[in-house]
């Protein structure tokens, strides 16, 4: 199926379950067909499995019973064709899927030794999320829709994630605090350019986080990244891609089940990501063993948490800009690489506690690269002016590359940013260049400016002509007569009757 067929389809399903009275708006619609979808993925994920499995002389164990898999209550068949009566329909669908089916997964996650297969993470996805369709008449068409889709095909599979990418892109417009669901593309992919991933050439292989996962946007960019070549991987290494490489928390359930399921979607079988809310954890506590290679993340800024938190901090603050910073400094491997999208207000903000965590930044990190994004990046959930510093864990800062984005244009909803906006800063980011848009500040002259980091681009200083006072009074004296000739002008014509 082409990728225009596939989304002429699921665009079918959104205007069916408009019609649904338990379905309002694209988050709703948009969870409802994530689960559909996802159910039908592991059908065809199993099976795959087990036709491999019969071509090794093996058998291969099923993870769902067979009363509760896609070809016995979604779509059976009889004979080789779809058995339409032996179906469920109406309310008998509804109670089995709310009454048997989501119980059954939702259990998958009662045995913790099994935290890292693909059985857990069904559990723990269906744990944080319900059926909302009311109609088992809607349900049903939505199967018999879907129901041909072949996701034993990398190339569907590939086309599924993509239209998924959309759906999560569609609940990002929705406006409100959809945000949380969809970073633009193009700035994930930029971020994930220049900072290059790898596995490493020995164990311990390297590990990548988010600690604000979403829908999983960064660690999905970081794998698409270190996939293009895969047939360089030794199957030890690709095992640990898909099992041990990627880890992340999220604090909202329907972000964390979205991000869970487009992970497994994009072929990563067992991510690592938690439903809890990173800012809980007490970052003394973390040891080098806890810490990752590479932070890619674009943390929530201007909430409110309980102020309990704030204990777990050594600089106390309401804004959670400044504690999710904190807690990525303090998460980062020794040599470890990190890119965080912020407020611009983190940069410019002089204040005790901003001052205090830029002072750390600046001492026992190498900040060298802070990229002024334009205003309306994030719209339409956040019109916030946003920058993203790349960091090392690798001694302090001696200065720091400025990239500033100029745009001949303002971005809108409708008229978002593009790669293309960001490939100059790619093109440069290793050579540092100085070109209109980039600079070099020492970080001696940021300290002696009390801490303030936010982008001013020497290019755009006009220089300033100090004139004499005297001169000035002339200039003035001079325009007042012209503007007096000029009313005296104007007045006679009044009286003329003009």
């Amino acid at each position: 199926m082409t990728l225009a067929n596939l989304k002429s389809r699921i665009d079918r399903i959104t205007d069916i379950l408009r019609r649904d009275d338990g379905i309002s708006g694209a988050m709703h619609y948009t969870e409802q067909i994530s689960w559909i979808l996802f159910l039908k993925y592991l059908h065809d994920y199993e099976e795959r499995k087990a036709q491999d499995a019969l071509l090794d002389g093996k058998q291969y164990k099923y993870i769902i019973d067979t009363q509760f898999r896609w070809d016995s209550w979604a779509y059976p068949m009889k004979d080789g064709v779809y058995d339409l009566k032996g179906a469920k329909g109406g309310e008998d669908l509804i109670e089995f899927i709310n009454d048997k089916l989501f119980p059954y997964l939702q259990d998958f996650k009662a045995n913790i030794e099994e935290v890292k297969t693909v059985k857990y993470k069904i559990g723990a996805v269906f744990e944080f999320i319900n059926n909302r369709i009311a109609s088992g008449h809607t349900l049903r068409e939505i199967i018999e829709n879907i129901a041909d889709l072949d996701f034993q095909s990398q190339e569907d599979l590939f086309e599924l994630s993509v239209i998924y990418e959309n759906l999560l892109k569609g609940m990002g417009s929705d406006g409100g605090n959809s945000g949380e669901f969809y970073t633009p593309r193009p700035v994930i992919k930029a971020m994930v350019d220049v900072m290059q991933p790898e596995v490493g050439e020995r164990k311990p292989y390297k590990t990548i986080y988010d600690g604000a996962v979403g829908s999983s946007g960064f660690l999905i960019q970081a794998y698409d990244y270190l996939m293009k070549d895969k047939n360089k991987y030794s199957t030890t290494k690709l095992k640990h891609i898909k099992e041990e490489m990627f880890f992340g928390n999220e604090k909202t359930p329907l972000a964390y089940v979205m991000g869970v399921m487009n992970m497994i979607l994009h072929g990563i079988e067992s991510p690592n990501i938690y439903k809890q809310n990173t800012l809980t954890q007490n970052i003394r506590d973390f040891q080098e063993k806890d810490r990752h290679n590479y932070i890619l993340a674009n943390p929530p800024f201007g909430g409110k948490e309980k102020k309990t938190l704030y204990q777990n901090f050594p600089i106390q603050s309401s804004a959670t800009e400044l504690l999710f910073m904190q807690h990525f400094m303090k998460k980062l491997a020794k040599g470890g690489k990190s890119a965080i999208v912020i407020p611009e207000g983190v940069l410019f903000q002089t204040n005790n506690a901003f001052k205090a965590v830029k002072e750390d930044l600046l001492e026992n990190f190498n900040l060298h690269t802070i990229l002024s994004l334009p205003a309306g990046v994030f719209l339409p959930y956040s019109g916030v002016k946003t920058d993203v510093i790349f960091f090392d864990r690798k001694g302090g800062t001696s200065d720091i590359w400025y990239y500033e984005i100029n745009l001949d244009r303002k971005l809108t909803k409708n008229k978002p940013i593009e790669f293309a906006h960001l490939e100059e800063f790619v093109k440069l980011y290793k050579k540092r260049s100085t070109t209109e848009n980039s600079w070099k500040v020492k970080a001696k002259d940021i300290i002696e400016n009390n801490y303030d980091l936010s982008a001013k681009n020497p290019a755009k200083i006009k220089d300033v002509i100090h004139k004499a006072p005297i001169e000035i009074i002339a200039e003035l004296k001079s325009n007042d007569k012209e503007i007096n000739a000029l009313l005296t002008d104007i007045d006679k014509l009044i009286k003329k009757g003009y």
